[in-house]
């Protein structure tokens, strides 16, 4: 493949190419009043500009940069990302077994807490174990299909976390908003609905992402990053990618404001109804605030992981280490703290954690 400087044209290329051939024939010496020297410089400058690029025949092999990771401190770096893990793991698995074996708990609340679980397993297992690997062996090389795949979970993970969210937003906005319709209005159905949807707009939206990378020609194989992103893919590319760009920023931009909007109207209508309540109930504003404030912390949390690693991208003097650590937070971050937010704050599901544990030590004596 012959890549070129955009400067020049069609038009403008093929009559040089026609009178270079010429010249190396030696049929010409003087060009339409030109010095044929002049004309000859010319045509040198812009056979520079030209740049044979060659690109890749599956299978493709990718070679992640990773961290630069000084000797002797691999071990260190592979428990410390094992020891992340499995408090992800941990935490998580809990929370959703608890919730999935106690009835009590099958209410829309928990089972949007269940989704979330979910969605925070699979961004940290779409990166943490193969991290894992890099630390520990070195490794840095991984398939197409496997890059693709990465990419795409830690994709749907970012989406997947805002859409939950939104939907959360939107049960606590009618449970106290609403609290006498709540069952009428927060039906089985309509939970379901939500769940549905909330997965439904994630998938969508990342999988339109990645249908720009079909029949897309690459010309590079080192990506320059801990794991594997669509905009990290792409930029191997052996031309410009504006259709994914264009669409990238767009859905990025549209998702992240409507999600935004549907959590600031809700909290909005909250604090309004709290504020109204709690001049002749005190307890029903206390009530409000403990139920939401689970829900706002966690995504408040999301969104400063996110505006960190925006930050930590504009300093050019930041290290590579630190910008690539930085990247992952949203990653390895709230995966471990969600839990422990709804472990702690949330007296029902923190009670029936006890309880299920409880049971189960008398249960081996």
């Amino acid at each position: 493949m012959v890549t070129r400087d955009p400067a020049y044209s069609t038009f403008e290329i093929e009559p040089l190419i026609f009178t270079y051939d010429l010249l190396c024939a030696g049929s010409l010496t003087y060009l339409d009043g030109f010095d044929i020297h002049v004309f000859y410089r010319t045509l040198l400058f812009w056979m520079e500009n030209l740049t044979l690029v060659t690109p890749l025949k599956q299978p493709i092999v990718f070679e992640l940069e990773g961290f630069f990771v000084p000797p002797g401190y691999s071990s260190l770096l592979f428990f410390l990302a094992l020891l992340n893990y499995i408090v992800v793991l941990l935490g998580n698995g809990v929370v959703f077994s608890v919730i999935v074996i106690d009835k009590s708990l099958h209410r829309p609340m928990f089972i949007l807490v269940c989704n979330l679980v979910v969605c925070d397993l699979l961004g940290a297992t779409a990166v943490l174990p193969r991290l894992m690997i890099h630390f520990l062996t070195g490794q840095k090389r991984i398939a197409y299909i496997l890059a693709i795949a990465q990419a795409f979970c830690v994709h749907t993970y970012g989406a997947a976390v805002q859409t939950i969210l939104g939907a959360m937003a939107y049960d606590r906005y009618i449970a106290v908003c609403e609290p006498l319709r709540y069952h009428a209005i927060m039906t089985s159905a309509r939970l379901h609905f939500c769940c549905a949807l909330a997965w439904f707009i994630a998938l969508l939206l990342i999988a339109v992402l990645f249908a720009f990378h079909i029949n897309t020609p690459l010309c590079g194989n080192i990506i320059r990053h801990v794991y594997c992103s669509n905009r990290t893919i792409l930029s191997l590319a052996c031309s410009p990618t504006l259709p994914n760009n264009i669409y990238g920023l767009s859905m990025t931009w549209s998702l992240s404001t409507g999600i935004f909007l549907i959590i600031a109207f809700s909290y909005i209508r909250i604090l309004h109804a709290s504020i109204k309540r709690g001049r002749s109930d005190s307890s029903a504003q206390s009530k409000a605030l403990r139920t939401c404030a689970p829900h706002l912390v966690v995504y408040l949390l999301f969104q400063i992981a996110s505006v960190i690693i925006i930050l930590s991208q504009r300093f050019p003097s930041v290290s590579q280490n630190i910008k690539k650590f930085f990247s992952i937070l949203i990653i390895i971050i709230p995966p471990v703290i969600n839990p422990i937010i709804y472990g702690l704050v949330s007296k029902e599901l923190r009670g029936s954690i006890i309880k299920q544990f409880i049971t189960h030590i008398s249960l081996k004596k």
